[in-house]
């Protein structure tokens, strides 16, 4: 594929100006055609999350990204997920999200569109995360690059839309949260619901589902009690990087027994895969009252005194 270069530079310009578009209603998925118009646009950061899990890094994005687009590494632990007492999951201390976020040029009044590679359902679950991060530490001014950076370029050997190689250095600046904790279920506050019969999704394959297979960072296989499973390569396109559509979704949630409004708490293994069905919940559907469960089953499963659901033996 040849690229269209445009030179790497700051972004001072970028972040000056942050109130152009936080007046407006924010949609949670912008198009391709969208973030080609306004990238490199004052007030507007392109957050490039591509990682292992979709086939990227930091050296997939110094060859080729979204113009101005500023690069964090989704898979490095610590920085948008910590590792805690065995759950990968779990949310770092806002003190450094707030740090990592105003270091990535994002202001509390930037327009940021978060974008992973697009290859799959599971590595748009990694912008799924960050943008439930975002959300969670009370920032509305956030979308998705629906398809990721591969609905970007396209299949021809020229790119779609214009690509920038090299490194862009964000300017710093300074974010301050204002922490929405509704969106956050402890492994308490899943017990709870566990006994009053709310609603758990379990994002997970099947297989992780019912017990047959178990994920690396369990202890124990099967779910927890009760819990429905809608697995997160049905939330996507043919499990690629373009969501479902809400009336798609709607179908797939009756045929999962998925109520698509009240109480509900998603997890999968490490709040990975559960952080796009939370997406498809709280912004597709509008459910304002879905929780993700940062622990889940790596938490959950270590827990002796917490039952588990093993269907299959």
């Amino acid at each position: 594929m040849k690229l269209s270069v445009i030179p790497a530079f700051g972004l001072a310009a970028a972040v000056l100006g942050g109130t152009a578009f936080a007046a407006k209603p924010v949609p949670p998925l912008v198009s391709a055609d969208w973030v080609a118009a306004h990238a490199c646009k004052p007030g507007v950061v392109m957050l490039d999350v591509r990682n292992p899990i979709g086939g990227g890094n930091v050296q997939t994005y110094m060859h080729g990204h979204v113009p101005c687009a500023v690069y964090s590494n989704y898979s490095q632990n610590g920085l948008w997920r910590k590792d805690v007492d065995g759950a990968p999951g779990m949310v770092p201390p806002v003190a450094e999200l707030e740090t990592l976020i105003g270091g990535l040029g994002i202001g509390n009044r930037t327009r940021v569109v978060i974008y992973t590679a697009g290859t799959s359902a599971t590595d748009m679950a990694s912008a799924a995360r960050v943008f439930w991060t975002f959300k969670y530490l009370g920032d509305n001014n956030i979308s998705i690059l629906n398809g990721g950076y591969a609905g970007y370029v396209g299949r021809g050997s020229t790119p779609a839309h214009p690509v920038q190689a090299g490194f862009v250095k964000p300017v710093e600046t300074r974010f301050v949260a204002h922490v929405r904790p509704r969106l956050l279920a402890t492994e308490a506050e899943v017990e709870r619901a566990m006994k009053a019969h709310v609603p758990l999704v379990d994002d997970r394959p099947s297989a992780q589902y019912l017990g047959v297979n178990l994920a690396p960072v369990d202890t124990r296989p099967g779910t927890i009690p009760g819990a429905r499973n809608l697995p997160e390569s049905w939330l996507t396109v043919n499990d690629g990087g373009v969501f479902r559509t809400p009336a798609d979704l709607a179908g797939l949630y009756k045929a999962a027994g998925v109520p698509m409004a009240g109480r509900q708490i998603n997890f999968c293994n490490t709040a990975h895969w559960a952080a796009l069905g939370w997406f498809a919940s709280y912004e597709l559907l509008g459910n304002k009252q879905a929780k993700l469960y940062t622990g889940s089953m790596s938490q959950w499963s270590r827990n002796a005194a917490l039952p588990v659901e093993r269907q299959v033996r």
